[in-house]
């Protein structure tokens, strides 16, 4: 089965940096655009980064553009979500995401707290 395992959250002062991990398994990881979304209290969950399949063609929200990097490891069904610069504003739950089969698998959240 399709599952999604997040690593990587954490507390950071604003400024720092952190990178997250989602591991993939149970599908071709390398046909399918992966995705992370964050959720923030009080509001609705909104997408973050996407990266794409065979160019890695990559797309990101507006308030991360620049600071946040999207990746992908086809050789450990693995990608990532690089993030600098980091704001009290992104402080939220991150959750990555694959949409397989017209389903959409999510992985376990992980909290991402910015503050001094």
């Amino acid at each position: 089965q399709v599952q999604l395992v997040e690593s990587g959250g954490g507390l950071v002062q604003p400024g720092g940096s952190l990178r997250l991990s989602c591991a993939a398994s149970g599908f071709t990881f390398s046909t399918y655009t992966m995705n992370w979304y964050r959720q923030a209290p009080g509001k609705e969950r909104e997408l973050v980064a996407s990266i794409g399949t065979i160019d890695g063609n990559t797309n990101y929200a507006d308030s991360v553009r620049g600071r946040f990097t999207i990746s992908r490891d086809g050789a450990k069904n693995t990608f990532y979500l690089q993030m600098n610069s980091l704001k009290p504003e992104d402080t939220a739950v991150y959750y990555c995401n694959v949409r397989w089969r017209i389903v959409n698998y999510w992985g376990q959240g992980t909290q991402v707290t910015v503050s001094s």
